[in-house]
Formats: structure tokens, sequence, C-alpha cells
């Protein structure tokens, strides 16, 4: 049996590119206030530490829940939901905190789409083992 986790490799990689991305801004602002590390003080470098944070507080376990889902044999077309699901949400979130540390509507989404990506893999990955048993 071959196993195969191109769906998950393809939302990680998209991931990984947006990680990236929120790390070249934090060296980006470091450099602009000379902060070697923490903020300096800096609150649009203190936002930029928080975002990236933030990603790579939840995005390991949703990949992870994502890729157990695959190889138990979920249907690409939700894999590729979920995944554009969470792929999409941390790009508000990252663009919602970036423009404020307060309330925004894009954060909101942006962890709202990654807690319902979290628990539907959640709830689908226990029923795969219970049906399996």
């Amino acid at each position: 049996m071959v196993v195969s986790l191109s769906i998950t490799g393809l939302y990680t990689s998209l991931l990984a590119l947006l990680f990236v991305g929120l790390a070249i801004n934090i060296i980006r602002l470091r450099l602009r206030f000379k902060a070697g590390i923490g903020d300096g003080g800096h609150q649009p470098l203190a936002k930029a530490i928080r975002v990236h944070g933030n990603f790579a507080e939840y995005i390991p376990m949703a990949l992870l829940m994502l890729g157990i889902y695959e190889v138990n044999g979920a249907s690409p077309i939700v894999l590729h939901a979920l995944g554009a699901m969470l792929f999409i949400g941390r790009v508000f979130h990252a663009v919602g905190l970036s423009k404020t540390t307060g309330v925004s509507k894009q954060r909101q989404i942006g962890m709202l789409s990654l807690f319902l990506v979290m628990l539907i893999l959640a709830v689908e990955n226990i029923r795969l083992f219970i049906t399996a048993v």
C-alpha cells in the first residue's frame, strides 16, 4: 500500500511560504528598529512577533491532524476544503493582527477558521478511529 500525503504537502508548503514571509517581516522590522532581541518597545515589531508566534503555536497541530486524516483515506475534496480554509484563515489572521492588536474582522475570521478546521479534523480522526476498530 502506497501512502501519499500530497494534499497535506501542498498546504504545508503554502503555509511554509507564509511562515517565511512572516519571519522576513520580523527581520525587516528588527533592522529598522535596531532590535536584536525582543521588540525593543516598538509596537509594530511586537505585533509582527505575535503574528509569527501565533502561527507557530497552532499550525503544526492542524497540519499533523490534516496529514493523519489524509493517510486514513479522507476525501480529496474535503482535504482541499480544510487545507484551503486553514491557509486563507491564516492569511486573514496575519493581516488582521498586523493592522491592530485589538479586535478586527480579519483576525476573528482567521481564528474561527483555524478552530473550525481543527475541530472538524479532531472529530473526523476520532470517527475514523472508532469505525476502524
